[in-house]
């Protein structure tokens, strides 16, 4: 069964200075060809593939063996590396200049017909996909970006490494602890009617990690979190997880675009500009109406409140007066659009939950507006000029509460630049988002919820407001956003056991839950915790954004659905009943 010819190179390296030399490749038929006697196999493995030629007038018992190859038989062959003959070289394969001409072959292995052509333009159902992952992983591009993937881990791990970063494991089997996300629960068998929890993140660890004296800790690490799903979230996912003693802000910034510069250097031979820009959170909500701004492309939101509220429009007029907002998008050219268009964009608002949407359109030395018989010529002029219009160009317009009408600005924003085709392609823009609130107020759960997490700082020039208006308190957290996707997240946590306790209490967590859930991290506070902070990236979605991917799943060898199922390996599955005795649960029917 093994007594097969050792292979001497892979599929994808051999090249025209190889010429004369014998080989022996292994690996899976991609294709056979058979013209007119002469017959060409590919063959190929997760370098890349050969042409394999047998031609009968040599060995003719070989070529008419070798007419029994299929499509994904393993095979062995070897022969000898010859030049393709002129003009029949394949430019677009890095093996096109030369073939193998075969002296022999073991078949290592027989294939059924897959299911779907091991190719990338293959149209194929994602849950087809999923369910015979093994093949689809076979393909190209997946294994292009498994291969990176694999390069982006050994860039990680170089770089903190060399800066004098330790990586230490944390368990994958903790407490369960209140994260802004349901805790996939493990029942412990010998311990009944206790439970583990998988980490949503090792983020009491790695604090417990600073109190422990190791200040600098990194970790590509799994995580968990038992939430919906869509294309950039799983239940399960990678995060690269980092952790400083006595780091300010800045401190962590420094490494963060180090790292992104060489992941990027490496990997896409993209040289990124430093230090990134920084907005805080108000300015980025402000300009582009999101937290997460893509900065690829213009379309800023620009307040007119000020003109718009001296109008006698009411729409106008008392958004302002109850501190709401009136503010804009000019999209420059757009004058011409026409009014089932504009009505398929005042759709597209109310479906964001605005009210309403209002234009502007200056066109043939015209101004014209869809709110003309409430509000005066020059009125409309001085909105238009605020929101930056000139001739050609169309204005949209909402008005309401302030928050609300620039989060649907900003969706307006994003759907106008993927429609007219305003976002350039290989460009990638990074942004630092800082400044977010500490806190929100939930009118669901009557309560104060952390906006990040309740171990991340307030501002020190903040603390008071957590005492008279604890909404005003900015947190020291801060995002990294590339191309409007946030893909790291991270503070300056709070080191003060006295401090963390406030917290605990404003977000509703009486002392005894506290004890109860963060007593252990409340205790090694007391002991000496140094100022410390840190960051965790999401890994699989830097990937997604590097290979151009249009979802997470394809840069994970071993996905779950949007329904948290693993169509494979048909998992989660029944289990018999002695494990659910060993474990003391019951399942209960509705």
């Amino acid at each position: 069964m093994n007594n097969y010819p050792k292979r001497t190179h892979m599929c994808g390296e051999l090249r025209r200075t190889d010429v004369g030399t014998t080989v022996t490749l292994n690996g899976w038929v991609d294709v056979r060809r058979n013209l007119g006697g002469l017959l060409f196999v590919d063959v190929r493995d997760r370098s890349g593939k050969t042409q394999v030629k047998f031609e009968p007038q040599r060995n003719p018992e070989l070529c008419q063996k070798a007419e029994q190859l299929r499509s994904e038989f393993v095979i062995s062959v070897t022969g000898t590396v010859v030049p393709r003959p002129e003009g029949m070289v394949n430019a677009s394969m890095p093996t096109g200049a030369i073939d193998i001409e075969a002296t022999a072959f073991v078949i290592l292995n027989e294939a059924i017909l897959p299911p779907f052509p091991i190719e990338d333009e293959a149209k194929i159902n994602e849950d087809v996909r999923l369910q015979y992952r093994y093949l689809d992983l076979r393909r190209p591009m997946m294994q292009k970006n498994l291969l990176v993937r694999h390069r982006a881990y050994q860039i990680v791990r170089n770089y903190f490494d060399r800066n004098g970063f330790l990586e230490v494991e944390t368990p994958m089997l903790m407490k369960s602890t209140p994260e802004g996300a349901r805790d996939f629960l493990v029942p412990s068998r010998i311990h009944h009617g206790k439970f583990y929890a998988l980490p949503q993140s090792p983020q009491t660890y790695k604090q417990i990690l600073m109190v422990a004296g190791y200040d600098r800790y990194f970790q590509i690490v799994k995580c968990f979190r038992d939430e919906d799903l869509r294309a950039d979230r799983q239940p399960e996912f990678t995060q690269i997880d980092v952790e400083m003693s006595f780091a300010n802000e800045n401190d962590v910034h420094g490494f963060v675009e180090e790292l992104m510069s060489e992941l990027f250097e490496k990997i896409l031979d993209h040289k990124t500009s430093l230090p990134f820009p920084r907005l805080t959170f108000d300015e980025a909500m402000a300009r582009y109406g999101s937290d997460k701004p893509d900065t690829r492309f213009g379309l800023e939101i620009r307040d007119c409140s000020e003109q718009a509220g001296k109008t006698s429009f009411r729409v106008f007029s008392d958004a302002v007066a109850k501190n709401g907002i009136v503010a804009g998008i000019h999209v420059p050219g757009a004058a011409a659009m026409s009014r089932s268009q504009i009505d398929q964009w005042t759709e597209f608002v109310k479906q964001q939950g605005a009210g309403g949407l209002a234009y502007i359109r200056m066109l043939d030395g015209k101004i014209e507006s869809s709110f003309d018989k409430f509000v005066s010529p020059d009125h409309v002029k001085a909105i238009a000029l605020r929101l930056e219009s000139k001739q050609g160009d169309l204005v949209f317009i909402i008005s309401g509460p302030r928050q609300k009408s620039l989060a649907i600005l900003g969706a307006l924003r994003l759907e106008l630049a993927n429609r007219l085709d305003l976002i350039p392609s290989n460009k990638w823009n990074f942004l630092w988002v800082t400044d977010f609130p500490a806190l929100e107020f939930s009118e669901e759960e009557k309560r104060y919820v952390a906006v990040h997490h309740p171990f991340t700082s307030p501002k020190l020039e903040d603390l008071h407001y957590l005492e008279s208006d604890p909404v005003k308190a900015r947190a020291r957290a801060y995002d990294l956003v590339l191309n409007g996707n946030e893909i790291a997240g991270g503070s300056i946590r709070i080191h003060d056991s006295a401090l963390q306790s406030k917290m605990f209490t404003l977000l509703g967590i009486n002392p005894e839950e506290a004890k109860l859930k963060f007593g252990f991290m409340l205790d090694a506070f007391k002991y000496g915790a140094p100022p410390h902070g840190g960051i965790a990236f999401g890994f699989d979605r830097i990937l997604m954004l590097i290979t151009g991917s249009k979802s997470i799943r394809d840069v994970i060898a071993f996905p779950k659905t949007t329904s948290g199922m693993s169509l494979m390996d048909d998992s989660p599955s029944i289990v018999d009943e002695k494990q659910l005795h060993d474990l003391h649960i019951r399942i209960v029917e509705g």
